[in-house]
């Protein structure tokens, strides 16, 4: 294909809001996540791209480059700017990945590997049953309902709103949109509140399916180390916030701490996702209050789903906001799917009763897991550094040396698939960290930790002073 063709696929880019370098980015992105533009293929030099499409080249140069910390393409000197491979090969001097594995490995999983990607519970709870049970018995005393309730069915409206009553926080049903998980949460607010060109903030490292949604919508994301306070107030379009049982390292923001960024978010007028996806997930069994607790503005939005404490096949999640905005969100959603899926939002209403039971057995069983897995990873790769979770499914852990781009792909070949640093910062950074998840059993995160271990000599082999553990540098 050469550069004319591209400039035909790429179309009326241009003719959107925001910065051209991303109006281009979006286009390029949706291009090569569409396979029109396959793995391998090379892009027109920056200057030829440039002059076909009567911009500067520091635009086409901007844009690569966003791809390329987004893991999309490759860029060498001498041999041009390629599209990545959606499956890596197993070599250690390639720069790029996937920057969400989480999805790349949902939708091509690769065989014979241990999974320590994706972050979710993979076997559905027998009390499951009995909730679709309960679900059924609900449909046959209601013949004449269509099922198509934008916002969510009303007896699961209600019964998310007595869940924050009784965590001390108001809630009526017309502050509740229902959503087919807390990823479609997403992708509505940020749809309704974000176009191309604005700026969102988030922490770093963070969610990196959040990241992907602000991508999609040519947002501009600037992360921030040292939490989101300072970043409020130059007014961002949109703050998202992990503020319990924080994806990827399992952190809880202090009370305190939690008061003054409702504030803030308050004060300057500026609309924060409260992401509690695994809130109900800390280890000390108590549930902290959410941000909008801390305020009696409508800036704090709060998100959440059954994903992580019931099943990951439970696509039952909801947005709890201002009731007009709740309302607006009722609409773009009968826009994009009409409806959510009736049987599965009525089996919800009766898991939410139980929700005291099963967060008593899932945080019991994650604190095992995770406390095993801190025990095999101090006792195989003790240089390998970390802060045990305090709540939450995964742990974020720093490498001693080298980063976890090429080491990924050293520890694919033994077995397991880990997620590189970089896919949790928007900017690319993190390369010497990687996420890992506590949701096997104690013996197949082992044999994970085996792996881990093996790799890691494997690699670490040719070092001076290395042997048996890993070297600190």
């Amino acid at each position: 294909m050469d550069g004319a063709n591209l400039v035909d696929l790429l179309g009326r880019w241009a003719s959107g809001r925001g910065p051209l370098y991303l109006l281009l980015t979006a286009r390029l992105r949706a291009l090569i996540d569409d396979g029109v533009l396959p793995p391998g293929h090379l892009l027109p030099p920056d200057r030829a791209l440039a002059k076909l499409l009567a911009v500067g080249r520091g635009t086409v140069v901007a844009a690569y480059d966003l791809l390329q910390q987004e893991g999309r393409v490759l860029r060498r000197q001498g041999s041009g700017t390629r599209v990545a491979a959606a499956h890596l090969p197993a070599t250690r001097d390639l720069d790029g990945v996937p920057a969400n594995p989480l999805i790349q490995h949902m939708l091509h999983p690769p065989d014979g590997v241990q999974l320590l990607t994706c972050a979710a519970p993979d076997v559905p709870p027998p009390f499951m049953l009995e909730a679709y049970q309960e679900a059924a018995e609900r449909l046959a005393a209601r013949p004449h309902d269509l099922g198509y309730h934008p916002a969510g069915q009303p007896a699961l409206r209600e019964a998310v709103a007595a869940y924050y009553r009784a965590r001390g926080l108001p809630t009526t049903a017309g502050e509740i949109v229902v959503t087919t998980g807390a990823q479609q949460a997403l992708s509505l607010l940020t749809g309704l509140l974000v176009q191309p060109g604005d700026t969102v903030l988030t922490e770093t490292p963070t969610y990196p399916g959040a990241l992907e949604v602000f991508r999609h919508a040519a947002a501009v994301v600037r992360g921030s180390t040292q939490g989101l306070a300072g970043g409020l107030r130059a007014r961002p379009a949109l703050a998202y916030a992990v503020p319990t049982a924080s994806n990827p390292a399992g952190a809880v923001l202090p009370v305190p701490e939690r008061r003054a960024l409702a504030t803030l978010a308050a004060e300057h007028d500026v609309p924060i996702v409260d992401d509690e996806v695994c809130a109900e997930l800390c280890f000390s069994g108590e549930t902290p209050p959410p941000l909008a607790a801390f305020t009696s503005g409508e800036q704090v939005i709060t998100i959440a789903s059954l994903s992580k404490v019931v099943w990951g096949g439970l696509r039952v999640g909801w947005i709890r906001a201002a009731a007009p905005l709740a309302a607006r969100l009722a609409r773009l959603r009968a826009i994009h799917d009409l409806a959510g899926e009736a049987v599965s939002q009525l089996a919800a209403v009766a898991l939410l009763r139980r929700l005291d039971e099963i967060r008593a057995t899932r945080t019991a069983l994650l604190r095992e897991r995770h406390d095993h897995l801190v025990a095999e990873l101090r006792e195989r790769l003790p240089a390998w550094s970390f802060e045990p979770a305090l709540g939450g499914q995964t742990i974020w852990v720093r490498l001693p040396h080298g980063d976890s781009d090429s080491f990924a792909q050293v520890a694919l070949r033994h077995g397991v698939a880990i997620p590189p640093g970089r896919a949790f910062d928007p900017v690319g950074g993190h390369a010497a960290y990687t996420r890992l998840h506590f949701l096997f059993t104690p013996r197949e995160l082992s044999r994970a930790v085996d792996g881990l271990a093996a790799a890691w000599n494997s690699r670490d082999g040719s070092r001076p002073g290395a042997s048996g553990h890993a070297l600190i540098v």
